[in-house]
């Protein structure tokens, strides 16, 4: 698939696909379906990529780079309530006492989102479940305020040092957690005295209420609760 010329174009090959079960979009790219995504991890992300034309790859842009757009598939119940938090960025251990908002991958990859919900419950077949309506979202100022007290917040923990410290109370909406394919993986962090320590990865994530609101407010779903 080309790539989309410009975000109309993008949307409207995303909206032609809600409706369609998973299994019926992959057999319009010639892909095997799982039986089991906890096994195929960003299966749904990749098959979204490949069947709407992104071009980032494992890059650290945009999915669709030229357009400044990040895909975002959202598993979801029935009632359109996400499942689970989303994954945002990896977080650069050394760089974060660096970094700026403006400068930081959170900034970046949430400036514009093709979000794209699909239905998760576990009891229903991957190839039987359902894709939802598209939403192409912008932050508004004030969720965009919201985030970047929390990415400050949580940057400058790290920027001190502390990345060990941090659990994932912290943040009212993002949340660092735990970013590896296993418990042996390290990358270089700095502690609190400037010495050099082998870290555990680490991401920033949405928190499922912050998404959950995010989709009541653009269609009309009921508010959780706790928000």
């Amino acid at each position: 698939m080309d790539p989309p010329a410009s975000p109309e174009e993008l949307l409207e090959r995303a909206r032609a696909y809600a409706g369609l079960t998973l299994g019926a979009l992959a057999a319009r790219s010639d892909l095997p379906v799982p039986e089991d995504l906890r096994r195929a991890k960003g299966w749904v992300g990749g098959l979204f990529e490949r069947c709407l034309g992104a071009t980032a790859r494992s890059r650290a842009v945009p999915d669709f780079e030229a357009l400044g757009i990040e895909l975002k598939t959202l598993p979801v119940r029935l009632d359109g309530q996400p499942l689970e938090t989303t994954f945002v960025c990896t977080i650069p251990l050394l760089d974060m006492a660096r970094l700026e908002w403006e400068q930081s991958g959170v900034f970046q990859k949430l400036r514009r989102v093709l979000w794209v919900p699909v239905e998760g419950t576990r009891s229903t077949p991957v190839a039987s479940r359902r894709i939802g309506t598209p939403l192409l979202w912008s932050p508004s100022p004030e969720e965009e305020q919201a985030l970047r007290f929390d990415w400050e917040e949580l940057a400058g923990i790290i920027g001190r040092g502390d990345v060990e410290n941090i659990t994932g109370h912290l943040g009212r909406h993002l949340q660092v957690r735990p970013k590896a394919a296993s418990s042996r993986s390290r990358r270089r962090g700095v502690d609190g005295d400037g010495a050099s320590f082998a870290a555990l990865p680490r991401g920033f994530y949405l928190r499922a209420t912050f998404t959950a609101a995010l989709l009541a407010e653009r269609f009309g779903l009921p508010v959780p609760r706790d928000q």
